[in-house]
């Protein structure tokens, strides 16, 4: 009886097993296959940006940026595509490391999707549409390779003598050819090199500054003007010129060819305030301020990822051909990120070098403010909303002739040399009085614009 039992155990176990391994088999199948699936399932027609924070002081994101039809025919979003398929690890695993910062392959990549985008039927028909400004940014927009013409004395700008800690901040200042009135009430007033006192003569830190230019567009007279700008630059040494068109629509390669020369040559700067040169900025009022966040709990995390402006949302291209930020709609589709008012804005030393690397993958666009943005929201990065930021000047002329006004803010745009001068003449003489004065606060508006 017992060999009988023994016999049936040995056939149910060779009879069995077989078919539970069988089993196993096609249970693991159906669920490579479903995970499959689920990761190769069509992406949505449009880049889906994070969620919104409820926090009032950080600019709400809106549910979609820029469309990415894969059919479509509009020239930035088809540019954009193609570059993005480049860096899809799963259509291309073995494509370009994260990190790696091969000037060379970037320029490869951009320069094969505008051939691809460019074979296009519809595409050659878009870009003969477009206006001749437009059509000339175009044809340029995968390059960044322009040599510098003049650079700064100091490694990071004017003001790097004796400095005995690290730099709190560098003025960026975007400015052309003809506006030396403009540099020189800068160089004057709130734009003074070396080390400045913060608020009310209290703590401070080191600045630098630095003024971005193009080439000039004047033909009889260029010789003579370049000539004048070698002259400036050996007499204050804040000089950083490319040799590229300085036109509105290249003022997105002083962004991207800034980023690189700071990550390359201002490895201890903390902060960058990057602005025009007719806005009026409250240094010493800048420089506490900076003090004081780098003073919060977490700091090392937080100024990572910091930059701080007039922060506008939901804004839509603008379509009337009369203005001169006219973007039609077989160049872009999709709304624009939120971005900081191009006036002036400020950001950490970290940022910057992380926009540097991310503006590899993310095509020149146009409008200079919209692209920073662009380029934040793929690095999942948010710009905080100030108002003491007052990029569209003063809300009323009551707020702005209050005696310790321009004590609250931050920086007001537009402002001429001549008023930059007065203002900060006003400001010494008030200083005492307005000591105590907060930095503006105000609802936040809504910020939903067309640009």
């Amino acid at each position: 009886m017992a060999r009988f039992y023994c016999r049936w155990r040995t056939v149910l176990v060779c009879v069995c097993t077989p078919c539970i391994s069988l089993v196993l088999l096609f249970a693991y199948v159906a669920v490579m296959l479903c995970l499959h699936d689920c990761t190769t399932a069509p992406r949505p027609i449009h880049f889906v940006a994070p969620g919104t924070f409820s926090n009032q002081s950080f600019g709400p994101l809106p549910k979609t940026f820029w469309e990415l039809r894969q059919h479509g025919d509009t020239i930035w979003n088809r540019l954009q595509l193609t570059i993005d398929r480049q860096f899809n690890v799963i259509l291309r695993p073995n494509n370009i490391e994260r990190g790696s910062d091969n000037d060379t392959s970037y320029e490869s990549l951009r320069m094969q999707g505008f051939s691809e985008a460019t074979n296009l039927d519809n595409m050659r028909k878009n870009f003969d549409q477009l206006p001749q400004q437009l059509q000339e940014f175009v044809s340029h927009m995968h390059r960044r390779d322009y040599p510098t013409l003049i650079q700064p004395d100091g490694v990071c700008g004017a003001g790097a003598r004796d400095e005995r800690e690290a730099p709190l901040l560098l003025l960026a200042i975007k400015s052309t050819k003809r506006n030396f009135t403009n540099r020189q009430a800068i160089r004057q007033t709130w734009g003074q090199a070396g080390w400045r006192k913060g608020k009310g003569g209290e703590g401070g830190g080191y600045v630098r500054r630095v003024f971005l230019l193009g080439k000039g567009r004047e033909k009889n007279v260029g010789v003579r003007s370049s000539k004048l700008l070698q002259m400036e630059s050996e007499r204050y040494g804040d000089i950083l010129q490319w040799d590229f068109r300085d036109t509105f629509f290249n003022l997105t390669l002083k962004d991207v060819l800034f980023w690189s020369w700071f990550s390359h040559s201002c490895n201890r700067t903390l902060f960058v305030f990057k602005g025009d040169n007719d806005v009026f900025v409250n240094t010493p009022r800048m420089m506490t301020y900076l003090q004081d966040q780098l003073k919060k709990p977490q700091a090392h995390k937080t100024i990572e990822d910091f930059m701080i402006g007039d922060v506008i949302v939901a804004a839509l291209p603008n379509r009337a051909n009369q203005s001169k930020y006219f973007i039609p709609d077989s160049f872009y589709k999709g709304r624009y990120p939120p971005y900081a008012g191009g006036g002036g804005v400020v950001y950490s030393g970290l940022l910057t070098k992380r926009l540097h690397h991310m503006s590899k993958r993310v095509h020149l666009f146009p409008i200079d403010d919209v692209y920073v943005g662009m380029c934040m929201v793929r690095l999942n990065a948010r710009v905080v909303h100030h108002p003491a930021f007052l990029t569209f000047d003063f809300p009323n002329r009551e707020e702005e002739e209050e005696l310790c006004s321009y004590h609250t803010i931050l920086l007001v745009h537009k402002r001429s040399p001549t008023q930059v001068v007065k203002l900060w003449a006003d400001m010494k003489v008030t200083q005492a009085l307005c000591w105590d004065a907060p930095l503006r606060e105000a609802n936040l508006k809504d910020n939903t614009t067309t640009v």
